[in-house]
């Protein structure tokens, strides 16, 4: 059963200087219990599309459409205000890329988590306090009950992430949005980061969508990986696929840019050129700018998806 089902969902901005097109007729789906990463370039995509699936961005500007958007069978799209509110949270929550500005500065970290607690759950406010407690020394958060009285000033980089992962989790999500959450950490709290999401999604049985730059991440996190660029899927597949037999040029690219990935000393390879204008996007294949490869069909249309293995799909002309 499809947790998540998305098909052809686009995601717009209104501006002074034009429309910006952020998402172009992307397709998705999650399965309960799986978990998917989301991998590409700054201005991919990959943040709006989870904004847009829990309808966090303002309409207008934003202008969302799909010809499908299922949420644990809640058509997003037709939702009122009232579903959304329970929907988030409880169905669907998400841990956002900077805890600092994600966090009400005016409230403590208790008052948050509780009140988020008590909006989903029929409990007793000291009720609710004991479980934000127990959340937080879940996440491996020491001395929980003074910081449960701590401004989110108090808090380091580190500590505010894992009680964001709190407050996410307080209402036991179907599934669990992550978007860049080990950004600006340091790397030994990055791995504690994805350890403890990786226990907490086999405990509660969530979904995990993980949104990251980082492909050493994904290869760590996730069962799945659907690689975006320029708004539009280039290719998804299982996580062992995309690594050892990547099909697109974009994601061999990717592929080539981490250091050391191919063993030994090499020069560090760079995707040349930029990453395309949302305002004003090329023509066919959002990749074909920078594209070694590219044909001239590549200029015209933008490929359909193929499948090139097992769950393993790209969008290429060169493999038409």
């Amino acid at each position: 059963m499809n947790l998540v089902d998305i098909s052809e969902l686009t995601v717009s901005f209104r501006q002074h200087e034009g429309l910006v097109q952020a998402v172009r007729g992307i397709s998705l789906r999650v399965d309960a219990g799986e978990s998917v990463g989301i991998v590409g370039e700054s201005g991919s995509g990959k943040s709006v599309t989870c904004m847009a699936m829990l309808r966090l961005l303002r309409e207008p500007p934003a202008r969302i459409t799909a010809g499908k958007f299922e949420i644990a069978g809640t058509d997003i799209l037709r939702a009122d205000n009232r579903t959304l509110a329970s929907l988030r949270g409880r169905v669907a929550a998400m841990v956002f890329q900077d805890p600092m500005t994600a966090f009400d500065p005016v409230f403590t970290i208790g008052h948050q988590i509780i009140e988020t607690i008590r909006t989903h759950r029929n409990v007793s406010k000291a009720e609710a306090r004991a479980e934000a407690e127990s959340l937080l020394r879940r996440v491996e958060i020491k001395q929980a009950k003074d910081v449960l009285g701590y401004y989110p000033h108090q808090l380091s980089g580190g500590m505010l992430q894992r009680a964001m992962i709190a407050m996410a989790l307080s209402c036991r999500p179907q599934i669990l949005l992550a978007d860049e959450p080990t950004t600006a950490l340091d790397v030994t709290i990055q791995a504690q980061i994805l350890q403890l999401i990786k226990e907490l999604q086999a405990e509660f049985g969530m979904s995990l969508i993980m949104v990251t730059h980082d492909l050493g991440v994904i290869a760590e996190t996730v069962d799945r990986v659907v690689v975006m660029y320029g708004g539009r899927v280039m290719e998804q597949g299982p996580v062992e696929a995309i690594f050892d037999d990547p099909r697109h040029p974009y994601t061999q690219a990717l592929l080539r840019s981490i250091p050391g990935h191919a063993g030994g000393r090499r020069r560090l390879t760079e995707i040349k050129g930029a990453s395309p204008n949302p305002a004003n996007p090329p023509t066919g294949c959002p990749f074909h700018p920078r594209c070694a490869a590219a044909e001239s069909a590549c200029r015209e249309s933008m490929p359909v998806m193929v499948a090139v293995g097992a769950r393993h799909d790209a969008a290429c002309w060169r493999l038409q």
